[in-house]
């Protein structure tokens, strides 16, 4: 008999509440193919709903993607077009079949820079799927780590100079209560597609104890086996929060 673990014996323990995934590769994707940029893209939208049902069958809470990071507006413009156009396409397609399984979206990041119509669309698919709670899909677009600290720190601000707040006040929790994610716990995993290694300005406040798992798999290649590899390793990494090891066991035995 194999002594390979499988998903199925993981403790519930060992499956991670939230999971953040940079999903990397979607060019280089469409370039191995021979295929304009926007295939792989594209392509990529079927790699999104085989995750998310990965993460509906392992009782994963929350699931965070990043889709279009502050610094991608310097891409060409015309994939920048088609990137908006494919945002724009996929909220009208899969927002109903996200609110018949029971999936909340919830999007965040700055809207400011995108069109009116963009952003009226992204309202009307969190409002439709608001009361959902199987999963919660949060999708960081126009999203940058630094812009996530920054702008809770102006909110800080504010609040002082309006005599709601005062310095003493400021602690991390209260701190993280005004960051993009301050509704839900930080990520235990966080997944990167496409061989790179590093987080890409992707959720820095909220990552600080998160698991790093990186895959050389494109994201258009990346499904929900591959996601369950990656629950695999998760489950057997000592999570210690700067405590040792040996009081990490002593716990458990308690």
């Amino acid at each position: 008999m194999s002594n390979q673990m499988t998903l199925t014996s993981i403790p519930n323990t060992s499956i991670p509440r939230h999971i953040a995934i940079i999903m990397d590769g979607n060019n280089r994707w469409a370039k191995q193919h021979r295929l304009p940029g926007l295939a792989g893209h594209k392509a990529g939208v079927a790699s999104v709903r085989s995750v998310i049902e990965g993460c509906l069958e392992e009782g994963v809470s929350v699931l965070t993607l990043f889709a279009f990071s502050s610094e991608n507006w310097k891409r060409p413009e015309p994939e920048v077009r088609g990137l908006m156009d494919l945002f724009f396409i996929s909220l009208n397609r899969e927002v109903k079949k996200l609110n018949k399984h029971g999936i909340r979206l919830n999007i965040i990041g700055d809207r400011s820079r995108f069109s009116m119509k963009l952003q009226e669309k992204m309202k009307a698919a969190e409002v439709l799927t608001e009361n959902n709670s199987k999963l919660i899909l949060n999708v960081a677009a126009n999203y940058g780590g630094r812009w996530d600290i920054t702008n809770a720190a102006k909110l800080i601000a504010q609040r002082c100079l309006e005599s709601q707040m005062t310095p003493s006040d400021i602690n991390e929790t209260t701190f993280h209560d005004f960051t993009s994610l301050a509704n839900f716990p930080d990520p235990d995993l966080c997944i990167r597609t496409g061989g790179e290694k590093r987080i890409s300005n992707f959720l820095i406040w909220q990552m600080a104890y998160a698991e790093l798992y990186f895959s050389d798999s494109y994201w258009p290649d990346f499904d929900k086996h591959q996601l369950s590899s990656a629950i695999k390793d998760y489950s057997q990494r000592q999570r210690r929060f700067g405590k040792t090891g040996e009081q990490i066991e002593a716990n458990h035995i308690a």
